[in-house]
């Protein structure tokens, strides 16, 4: 069983359908010591074939169009983000504050991005919230020299910000979350009730493309990066895709451009628009959540209690951690998931840990939340039922670093794990190994001896790249990633650009 082959078992699909799908091998990007290409190119591919095969069920009556999944284009979208410019500008990276330091024991790292997870992680440490980056990066350096990193863990998330020490897989597979994360399946799904099936409208191709996911109206409350590249992608597809953010709490504005493509941006209080959000709901046909488990549960947005409201609704999950465990109801981010569950430790040197080549956890889980949506609505469309999606970074995270397939073998025989044996540089695979790097606009990772991040692009110049395009929007012109997600006959391309954080009207179109 290959890795595509397995994703596409998780989500339910029909195995005979993974033939219709080729790939176009690139050993040349996303190089580390964990498997990250395959990895990707079997969460993209997984997604395309969950759009095809909806596709074929409402509008292609040949049968389920052939997917081409091209490393190129899979590593140019999982390195969105560095390819991205605003009016020419390059987006902000990691701020000061997140990153990895070392501890009286061991490592630690942060993650500060956001304005209120600064202030906690300041608040936490004894200092004030005002203090300039500069005197604050050497503060907080002198004092967490002088702790040790599992205190400063505990201590961080107690004051509601976001840091978490090192562990080697070994730790990380002996711990009471780890040893949750790996009961659970890459993708979790259910059926909440007993609704009719749902019946789609034919949809005719529209300028040229088949779009799967027309007319199809998705609420998306998501935020950061995994959650917004499945709704990302639904709008690619053809959704009507709706985001909304708390008034005050904005997303970060070279975040949202990059993930913003496809979508309209409202903002609403639920502690006092309700109504609005009722409204919303009721006329809505895909939920997407991002925020902690149990977190929107005060608003009624579990599952079943907006399945009750909704009936025939489908509900799609995405947490740090795993919606299970004492980790349950933590905050989490990609870096900090590749540290607590052992893949910096993997990835890095003796002196210094690593990273992966891209914030792989998240876009990857991104595109199997997106395909566990697509296949829930093919599946409705037969059977019926309310359904649920559940995803965790934390649960991809252990089906990278699983360890190499029993006697050499690719995948068969395990219940997880990408690619082959260590030390396996298999173009089918993606098990090209290399070395930790040092983060910045061009690499990423946090070892020593800085390497190259290969993605597309790289070859010819910043526009060199058949995976990256140009076009004005109202934020300026942007560059950017073009999706990877390709079936034949469907589209190739957003049909809207992002616009302003919460420009739009809490209301569907």
């Amino acid at each position: 069983m290959d890795e595509i082959e397995y994703v596409w078992s998780v989500l339910g699909g029909d195995a005979a359908l993974t033939a219709r799908v080729a790939r176009a091998a690139r050993p040349e990007v996303l190089e580390a010591r964990l498997p990250v290409r395959a990895l990707a190119s079997a969460c993209v591919g997984a997604c395309a074939l969950a759009a095809a095969e909806l596709a074929a069920r409402r509008a292609a009556p040949g049968g389920v169009p052939a997917v081409r999944v091209d490393d190129g284009a899979v590593a140019a979208a999982f390195t969105s983000e560095r390819h991205l410019r605003i009016g020419g500008r390059e987006p902000v990276s990691f701020a000061p504050l997140s990153r990895l330091w070392r501890t009286a024991d061991g490592w630690v790292r942060t993650h500060a991005n956001y304005p209120h997870h600064r202030a906690r992680l300041l608040a936490a440490l004894g200092l004030a919230r005002d203090t300039e980056d500069a005197r604050a990066v050497d503060a907080v350096g002198s004092l967490l020299a002088g702790l040790p990193a599992r205190s400063v863990e505990e201590t961080v998330y107690a004051a509601g910000g976001a840091a978490v020490a090192l562990r080697t897989p070994e730790e990380w597979a002996s711990s009471e979350q780890g040893r949750a994360v790996a009961g659970r399946p890459l993708v979790e799904r259910g059926v909440l009730d007993a609704s009719p099936a749902r019946t789609f409208a034919p949809v005719p191709p529209s300028a040229g493309a088949l779009l799967p996911a027309a007319g199809l109206r998705v609420l998306d409350l998501t935020r950061v990066i995994a959650g917004p590249v499945a709704t990302r992608t639904l709008a690619l597809l053809g959704a009507d895709v709706l985001r909304v953010d708390p008034p005050g709490l904005p997303e970060l504005p070279d975040q949202h451009v990059d993930t913003g493509f496809g979508k309209r941006s409202a903002t609403l209080d639920l502690t006092s628009d309700q109504a609005a959000f009722e409204e919303l709901l009721g006329a809505a046909d895909v939920v997407v959540t991002g925020y902690r488990p149990g977190s929107l549960d005060r608003f009624g947005l579990s599952p079943r209690a907006l399945a009750a409201r909704r009936p025939g609704l489908v509900v799609a999950r995405l947490s740090a951690w795993g919606a299970y465990g004492p980790w349950a109801g933590r905050r989490g981010f990609d870096s900090l998931v590749q540290v607590g569950t052992g893949i910096a430790a993997l990835e890095g040197t003796a002196d210094r840990p690593g990273a992966l080549p891209a914030q792989a956890l998240d876009h990857g889980t991104g595109y199997l939340l997106a395909a566990g949506v697509l296949r829930a609505l093919t599946e409705q469309s037969r059977h019926g039922g309310s359904r649920y999606v559940e995803v965790a970074l934390a649960r991809t995270a252990a089906w990278l670093s699983a360890g190499p397939a029993p006697d050499g073998a690719s995948g068969a025989g395990r219940p997880h794990g990408v690619g082959g044996s260590a030390g396996s540089a298999s173009a089918d695979t993606g098990g090209t190994r290399g070395t930790g790097g040092t983060g910045g606009p061009s690499t990423l990772g946090t070892g020593s001896g800085a390497r190259r991040v290969r993605a597309a692009g790289d070859a010819g110049g910043p526009g060199a790249s058949p995976w990256l395009r140009e076009r004005e929007s109202p934020l300026g012109r942007l560059r950017y990633a073009l999706p990877p997600v390709r079936f034949e006959g469907g589209p190739t391309d957003w049909e809207r650009a992002p616009g302003p954080w919460g420009a739009d009207a809490a209301r569907w179109v």
